[in-house]
C-alpha cells in the first residue's frame, strides 16, 4: 500500500498523497528519539527540465508538510541540480553513481548546517550519498536523510 501511494504521487500526479506521507516521516522522526534538530530541511532537487515535464518535485511536496509539522524551514534554493541525468530507477548501483557525478551544487554556503535531506525513496542510496557529499563539501556540519520507503 506504502509502494503504491508513492507510486501514485511520483508519476500519477496524486498530489493530495504528499501530505500524508511528509506527515508520517515526521512521526517517524519524532519517535525515533534522536536529539537531531536541523536548520532547515531540504528535498532533492529534481533537474529544471525534469521539474517542467512532471510540473512537481515530489520529494519537496513530501518535505513541504514535514517542515509544517516540525516547524522547520524548508530551504528549496540551497541545493540544486545542475546536471540533467538518466533516471535511476532500473539502474545497476555502479551506473547510479556514475550517472549522478557532480549533478548537484550548492546555490550558497552550507557552513554550519544541519540538515535533514528529504526525498521519497531510496533505493541504492546514491542520489542521497551524492547530495550529502554535496552539502558536506559546502560545509554543512551535518546531514541526516529521510525517505518514505526503501526499494
Amino acid at each position: 500500500m506504502a509502494k503504491e501511494a508513492v507510486h501514485r504521487l511520483k508519476y500519477r500526479g496524486q498530489l493530495t498523497l504528499a501530505k500524508p506521507l511528509g506527515q508520517l516521516i515526521g512521526l517517524t522522526f519524532v519517535q525515533c528519539g534522536r536529539p537531531f534538530l536541523p536548520h532547515c530541511i531540504v528535498p532533492v532537487p529534481l533537474h529544471p527540465r525534469r521539474l517542467r515535464q512532471r510540473g512537481y518535485n515530489q520529494a519537496l511536496e513530501i518535505a513541504r508538510p514535514l517542515a509544517r509539522q516540525m516547524e522547520i524551514p524548508l530551504d528549496l534554493r540551497l541545493l540544486q541540480r545542475i546536471r540533467q541525468t538518466t533516471p535511476q530507477q532500473g539502474l545497476p548501483a555502479a551506473a547510479r553513481r556514475r550517472n549522478l557525478r557532480r549533478a548537484f551544487t550548492l546555490a550558497s554556503s552550507a557552513a554550519g548546517l544541519k540538515i535533514l535531506l528529504v526525498d521519497d525513496v531510496m533505493t541504492t542510496g546514491e542520489t542521497v550519498r551524492e547530495c550529502s557529499r554535496t552539502l558536506r563539501a559546502g560545509g554543512a556540519a551535518e546531514v541526516q536523510v529521510a525517505v518514505f520507503g526503501r526499494a
